[in-house]
């Protein structure tokens, strides 16, 4: 985002915050947009640079989601990738706390995915209670504790150990964290193994990889997880049954034809090619097609 693209939308998000709730800078990294509408308050997280690449305008990821089905919205937004870590921004949690901001809400849920699933994480200490959902969060970028994190090297530098640091400890206190995350993303993986706790339901996501929210949208399932995550009520098996709509999603069947020619296993990429050309055309799973019958052909023969 240029810098002028991104002044005009920060000056869209400040003309809503002056008509429905209140938009505020937060030091020189961070900004909040909050809508008041109903008793259920959704806080987001994301980076401002990506707000236009949706299809929302200029309004936060969600936005017509959360306020089509009357919640209110707190809307965190970072200048570039922060990972949420500034003291200004701790001080804005601690004010919403300490001032009871929270509490005149029946229900508070913290959103985010990848570095937004870590922020959700780590700020819903500042609402016990709390309902989180986080998608392919990092539990933390200190190097003293994710040595293996070999991603994120722009925040590295940052400080991990201080107020809302370590996002496993901060959940402690939410009612219920839904974890979503793909197993077969192994350093996904491994952050994921350090949240424990009886609070904590873990969804496993196999082969839909670590931007995993942006396909649950594509494939249209993203809606119906929110709302089992909100009213509690989300299950592995309701998961599951959700995420068999990645069979019919064309970039969850490229992903999988990248897996299948990455490791070589034209018998699998035979079998899958001739299922998805079953249902549609494609001329890239027809070249992997004929390719591999070629091969499978050979090692016959010799």
């Amino acid at each position: 985002m240029s810098g002028s693209e991104r002044h005009n939308t920060l000056a869209e998000l400040e003309a809503m915050g002056k008509e429905r709730g209140f938009f505020r800078l937060i030091g020189r990294e961070h900004s909040a947009l909050y809508v008041e509408q109903g008793k259920t308050l959704i806080v987001t997280f994301e980076n401002l640079d990506h707000v236009n690449d949706g299809e929302f305008g200029r309004m936060p990821w969600g936005f017509q989601f959360v306020d089509g089905n009357g919640y209110s919205m707190l809307g965190m937004m970072a200048l570039g990738w922060t990972w949420y870590r500034d003291e200004a921004l701790f001080d804005f949690f601690d004010e919403l706390r300490d001032t009871g901001f929270f509490q005149k809400f029946d229900r508070v849920v913290f959103y985010g995915a990848s570095m937004g699933g870590y922020a959700a994480c780590a700020f819903s200490a500042a609402c016990p209670g709390a309902t989180v959902l986080a998608i392919s969060p990092q539990a933390t970028l200190d190097r003293d504790v994710a040595i293996w994190e070999s991603r994120y090297k722009l925040a590295w530098p940052r400080d991990f150990k201080s107020r809302y640091g370590y996002a496993p400890d901060m959940v402690a206190s939410a009612e219920k964290m839904y974890l979503l995350f793909d197993p077969s993303e192994h350093l996904d993986a491994m952050h994921a193994a350090l949240f424990r706790g009886s609070n904590i339901v873990k969804l496993k996501g196999r082969y839909l990889g670590h931007r995993m929210a942006s396909l649950l949208q594509q494939m249209g399932v993203l809606k119906q997880i929110f709302l089992g995550c909100f009213e509690g009520t989300l299950s592995a098996t309701q998961f599951h049954q959700l995420k068999r709509a990645r069979r019919h999603s064309v970039r969850f069947q490229q992903e999988m034809l990248k897996r299948l020619v990455a490791k070589a296993r034209h018998d699998l990429i035979v079998q899958y090619c001739e299922a998805v050309l079953n249902t549609r055309r494609g001329p890239k799973f027809r070249q992997h097609l004929n390719a591999s019958r070629a091969i499978l052909g050979r090692r016959r023969k010799s």
